[in-house]
């Protein structure tokens, strides 16, 4: 086991025009009326039982965070990206508790237990706050439409993991995220466990502990987003392309049209702390689960 890092508001352009002309002598353009949802308002889906929070529409820059020197090739080019529809997204990724009530509404067995080297991460899936991991991209689109949603696009995910920052982070790792560091029964330092001895990286953290948490334990984002970084990985709906970024709409992008390679955000608990930066992504096969794998839906 290795980490995956390693493994492999509408723009609207108006011809020029004087307020006074256009609307009469002293006298203002209309203003669109304001949305009665505030960003951050919690509403509760009845049929998974989890918690959405109202992500307004914006402007962003998708990709490298100005300054980040951490970021690999495929976070390049950054580039200005507007969103513009408000969505609901998962206050936390979606937890066991909620994909047993998806499995028992439809039929369908948990997925397997999640082992590592031996040791059962969540025994008999005892845990349902624990977030659900060992599941296939499919896996988690089915989940989402059965509780009327989807996975998020790519875009959206970014807006929503920076809540309104450029920084690569929302605040220092330990204080917002579960990682290799601070995942396991003793602090670890996973970038020179890594370097040292990449032979045994999985065995030590296995032999130290570490895990997955209950989500919702360390600070939110500016939206109330919980577990945005670290924890699990999170599956999003686009299919990876090396040149996307390179010439993707200004507007809503949804990613290529097809393809035959996922895309995972936002850093687990077996990852070191350069993954924990909201412009990181992963190729990954979107047919294999893991157990560090999971997702939050759009609403």
């Amino acid at each position: 086991m290795i980490s995956h890092q390693w493994a492999m508001a509408a723009v609207l352009l108006f011809a020029p025009f004087s307020h006074e002309n256009a609307w009469g002598q002293n006298q203002s353009p209309p203003r669109p009326a304001p949305s009665p949802l505030k960003a951050g308002e919690i509403k509760v889906n009845a049929k998974d039982g989890q918690k959405y929070v109202w992500i307004p529409p914006g402007t962003f820059t998708l990709g490298c965070s100005p300054g980040d020197r951490e970021c690999f090739f495929i976070e390049e080019p950054a580039h200005q990206v507007t969103i513009t529809l408000g969505f609901r997204i998962g206050q936390t990724p979606v937890t066991v508790g909620a994909y047993k009530r998806y499995a028992q509404a439809r039929g369908r067995s948990m997925p397997p237990e999640p082992k590592v080297l031996g040791r059962a991460l969540n025994p008999a899936w005892r845990i349902d706050a624990m977030p659900i991991v060992d599941v296939t991209r499919d896996q988690a689109q089915a989940f989402c439409r059965w509780m009327g949603g989807r996975l998020p696009s790519e875009a959206e995910w970014e807006y929503a993991a920076r809540g309104g920052s450029a920084d690569a982070r929302y605040g220092s790792p330990d204080d917002i995220a579960w990682y290799a560091d601070n995942s396991g029964n003793h602090r670890l330092d996973s970038a020179r466990l890594w370097d040292e001895d990449k032979k045994n990286y999985g065995r030590r953290l296995i032999d130290n502990g570490n895990g997955m948490h209950v989500v919702g334990t360390k600070q939110p984002n500016a939206f109330g987003l919980y577990d945005i970084l670290g924890n699990v990985w999170e599956w999003v709906n686009d299919w990876f392309d090396y040149e996307y970024y390179e010439s993707s709409p200004a507007q809503d992008p949804r990613g290529p049209a097809s393809g035959k390679v996922g895309i995972l955000r936002g850093g687990s608990w077996e990852d070191p702390p350069r993954d924990m930066r909201v412009s990181n992504r992963v190729r990954y096969d979107p047919t294999k689960a893991d157990v560090n794998n999971g997702f939050r839906c759009v609403w």
